[in-house]
């Protein structure tokens, strides 16, 4: 298939617009746009496993055309892993104090990458649509066998959980985002990679010959289907962000497929289309967006100004205030991710791809 599926593009762009918005604010936002603190599920917690969703159902079309090699394969996870502690090492850069001591290792891009690796191999192993979803439960049903089998009593406690112990491993106790683990750690990349196999299943769907009208049916019913399946595994596992749980997972991946299903319904060859277009500019390029949304921002904050940094003067002379605390906050992130669609909608008229 070589034409470019619209409705994966605004899948994409959605969870970077999300993304943006999530990195952007000054100060404290309305609490239900934030991450849930530990177990729980927000609009916030949707944005990660979406892109991690989209990036199996963007395997699944490139595969559809060439198979890619072991060799582009471990490149691709040694780039996005290089800018991804890039990114962690570049406040240290911007205030002239480079440290390895406490560089953290993990991250959002270095959790893509290895859940990128991880899942192509095993779509090249499996390579039939039943198999890959069997391997895909099996990465669920490990993850969590581990935690309870690690500490029966309470397999999630905040302070004491398997993830938890294996980051104080691997890494290490200085190289983890919090004292106790880090949340794109290496646990995590095992439920990690089941989303990305559930987005590849999703574009074998895209991909089939069927009516447009099958494929909604399939997507929608398979969501459902993810539904309930991470709802009654929550009587085993909460639902958390910061350890990639199994129902976290299957939650979002339902979701996940729905969504794709509607916007196949309503975006693709439909008179509004032209609604989706910002997000289907930023989806065309969305680890780019990504990278250039944290490098500018660690930039600003490194920017002294009068008491504070750049970014905060800005926010402080915008939207700081307004109606409450809270409003000028996430008014301010709003008006940072509309930023970014004006670059976004040149380099979409400009037929610009930039690929990471």
């Amino acid at each position: 298939m070589s034409k470019r599926i619209y409705s994966l593009d605004v899948l994409r762009g959605t969870a970077i617009a999300i993304m943006l918005f999530l990195d952007a604010p000054p100060d404290d936002i309305f609490t239900w746009l934030e991450h849930a603190p530990w177990s729980g599920l927000t609009i916030a917690d949707l944005a990660f496993p979406l892109f991690a969703f989209a990036m199996g159902t963007s395997a699944a079309i490139s595969m559809s055309r060439r198979e890619p090699s072991t060799r582009k394969i471990l490149r691709r996870v040694g780039v996005l892993f290089a800018i991804g502690i890039f990114l962690n090492l570049l406040p240290s850069i911007c205030a002239g104090k480079i440290s390895f001591d406490h560089l953290r290792l993990f991250g959002v891009l270095q959790r893509l990458a290895l859940t990128y690796a991880l899942g192509i191999f095993i779509v090249k192993i499996f390579r039939r649509e039943f198999g890959i979803l069997i391997a895909a439960g099996a990465l669920l049903i490990f993850s969590s066998t581990g935690f309870q089998l690690y500490s029966p009593e309470n397999p999630f406690d905040e302070t004491h959980n398997l993830s938890g112990a294996v980051d104080l491993i691997f890494p290490g106790a200085n190289h983890i985002y919090t004292p106790t683990h880090d949340p794109e750690g290496l646990y995590g990349t095992l439920a990690g990679t089941a989303s990305v196999l559930f987005g590849f299943l999703a574009g074998k769907i895209l991909l089939d010959n069927s009516t447009t009208r099958d494929k909604i049916f399939l997507l929608t019913a398979a969501g459902v289907a993810m539904l309930i399946a991470g709802g009654l595994w929550t009587n085993f596992d909460i639902v958390s962000k910061r350890l990639w749980t199994a129902p976290f997972a299957l939650i979002n991946g339902g979701i996940d497929l729905i969504f794709l299903a509607l916007l196949v319904k309503f975006v693709d060859n439909s008179p509004v289309k032209k609604f989706s277009q910002p997000f289907g500019a930023l989806g065309k390029n969305p680890l780019f967006f990504f990278v250039a949304n944290n490098v500018v921002l660690t930039i600003l904050f490194a920017i002294p100004c009068g008491d504070t940094n750049f970014y905060l003067w800005l926010y402080q002379h915008t939207t700081q205030g307004i109606l409450s605390p809270e409003f000028g906050a996430t008014l301010f992130c709003v008006l940072w991710g509309l930023l970014w669609l004006i670059p976004a909608e040149i380099f979409c008229r400009m037929n610009v791809t930039i690929k990471i």
